[in-house]
């Protein structure tokens, strides 16, 4: 379950969305579910139409309003509870007792008669999503100013949220999604961040095109058609995101890194140490502005948390010249100078030593324990770059490998810094992310792929058994599902590996029922056993490419070949 906490100081603009149609009309039978004992007893079972809902709202805010106090930050406290998709659909009779449960443990009861209780209600009005397919959830909205006119205590009030989430999940058998459960923090998005980047982008290009018209004169209809137009379907961090796992993947140093990212199209800032700018601490990535707006930027641990720098530079040559090289690529992606140091021609291994590698370090893993975190989050980290590489080389658009990618890479961004070198050698894959996109060359590429993917498909389900073993339900059952999807449709677009003989297996068959998505059950051995191949996408032509190629500055894959330079 999680919570999203807001604060603010109009009860009555949050009732009215909770109880209007939303943004775009994907609320459904809105309803008072639960609250405090007098808000239960008027609306509860009750429409909430304009009057009724401006009498809650006025119910809710009377608190506040008759005592005259007033609170910092605003005395409406609103929280949203989102429970998995994975738990299908609850009952009304379930949210009212987890919302009650949930008042309890924030403090904002009346704590047995010992002080006032808090005005609150919890508002349901369907699945969230812009469709209303989305998750399961309901709305407390809370007059942080009690009864007696004494204000709640809400110091830490995100932290007991969340501690009050788990113990809500366990009592109620729930799929548990917190951190201290996994060890883990996925850095989330925001959809209004794809809508901003759109709005730019169109305003940009409208001024670019005929500068003689002003955004702000035109309607709101045109605007917001300008502004579809511009909406990609991908987040911009997600993009951003496979771009920079698969140069970390392929660099053997920071320098490299560097040079392979600005090769990319992305734009480039880095962060000094306090006084020295040979010092570099962290760096910002941004896409490449279509029509002159303004960049974008994010840091790379907002991005992600495994692609912060210090943990990217546990893989890399660490030396003082390196450093010294680092900086100086560093200082002239800044100031949008060429490379300084051109990197020398590096020789990818061969697929089949590839693939040799992955299966030796498959066996390695073997003896590496479920609660050694590090380990496993590092071999997901490198993982996850291969495939990102790979994706990069062969997607125009974003695909299976890059959502598989994308989804290991959520069990490698653990909440803590690692505390010592993982076991696992890096260089396995980032030979094989440099041999996936050589093996382009060759004559027959999705052969040489199917060969190192196959081994990869077990590195894989070797890191989802780990997380299944130690109860880390929620990230062992989204890489199962990728497994059954993304890395089976990679499969079964690759040619054999076993000279021609393709086992014939059918993609896991999706039912939907009232309220919870059942899968056909596979016996995870059988997956494994069907991976005959590497992952390219149904379609791909023999140069393994799934189409034209879009300019670098037009916000899509870079799929022209990427050289085996050392940051050419």
């Amino acid at each position: 379950m999680i919570p999203n906490v807001t604060r603010g100081d109009r009860m009555h603009g949050l009732v009215n969305y909770l109880a209007g149609g939303g943004r775009h009309n994907e609320h459904t039978d809105q309803h008072v579910l639960a609250g405090d004992d007098w808000t239960e007893i008027r609306f509860t079972d009750t429409e909430l139409d304009r009057s009724t809902t401006a009498e809650l709202a006025r119910q809710l805010d009377n608190g506040a309003a008759a005592s005259g106090v007033r609170m910092k930050g605003g005395h409406v406290w609103h929280c949203s509870l989102a429970i998995s998709k994975h738990d299908g659909v609850l009952s009304d009779d379930e949210w009212h007792q987890i919302a009650h449960e949930f008042i309890e443990q924030m403090g904002f009861d009346d704590a047995q008669g010992a002080k006032g209780a808090c005005m609150w209600a919890a508002v349901r009005h369907g699945l969230s999503g812009k469709d209303g397919d989305g998750n399961d959830h309901i709305h407390i909205a809370v007059n942080l100013v009690r009864t007696d006119g004494t204000k709640a205590w809400i110091h830490n009030d995100f932290r007991r949220a969340q501690q009050a989430c788990r113990k809500i999940e366990q009592e109620h058998g729930l799929e548990e999604l917190g951190i201290d459960r996994t060890k883990a923090a996925t850095r989330g998005w925001k959809p209004g961040e794809r809508e901003a980047q759109a709005r730019r982008r169109a305003r940009a290009k409208l001024h670019y095109e005929s500068p003689e018209i002003s955004w702000g004169s035109l309607p709101v209809q045109e605007r917001q058609r300008l502004t579809a137009l511009q909406l990609q379907a991908d987040q911009p961090r997600n993009r951003l995101a496979d771009r920079i796992r698969a140069a970390a993947s392929q660099s053997h140093d920071e320098a490299e890194f560097v040079r392979r990212l600005r090769r990319q199209g992305v734009l480039l800032r880095p962060r000094y140490a306090q006084g020295d700018r040979s010092v570099v601490t962290g760096y910002s990535v941004a896409e490449r502005p279509m029509y002159g707006e303004r960049p974008i930027w994010y840091g790379g641990g907002t991005i992600a948390r495994d692609l912060r720098l210090p943990v990217l530079r546990q893989g890399w040559t660490d030396s003082i010249a390196a450093a010294g090289a680092a900086a100086d690529e560093w200082n002239a992606a800044l100031r949008n100078k060429r490379v300084v140091h051109p990197g020398q021609d590096d020789m990818a291994p061969l697929p089949q030593d590839a693939a040799a590698a992955i299966a030796r370090l498959n066996n390695g893993l073997k003896s590496v324990s479920p609660d050694d975190r590090e380990t496993w989050a590092h071999v997901a980290h490198e993982t996850a770059g291969a495939l990102a590489s790979w994706s990069r080389a062969v997607e125009s658009t974003p695909g299976p490998i890059a959502y598989a990618s994308r989804t290991l890479a959520r069990s490698a961004q653990t909440y803590s810094k690692p505390q010592r070198p993982p076991h696992a050698e890096r260089s396995i894959m980032s030979g094989a992310a440099l041999a996936f996109v050589a093996s382009l060359d060759s004559d027959n590429p999705r052969l040489l792929q199917s060969v190192m993917y196959r081994q990869i498909f077990k590195t894989a389900d070797m890191i989802r058994r780990a997380m299944d073993a130690r109860n880390d339900a929620y990230l062992a059952r989204i890489t199962l599902e990728a497994q059954k999807d993304d890395m089976m449709r990679i499969a079964q677009a690759l040619p054999a590996g076993d000279g021609g003989r393709r086992r014939t297996t059918a993609p896991p068959t999706v039912t939907r029922t009232a309220d919870k998505t059942t899968r056909r059950t596979w016996d995870v051995d059988e997956l494994v056993h069907a991976t005959r191949g590497a992952a390219i996408p149904a379609g791909l032509s023999a140069t393994g490419k799934t189409s034209p190629p879009p300019h670098p500055s037009r916000g899509g894959n870079d799929t022209s070949r990427q050289s085996n330079q050392r940051g050419g």
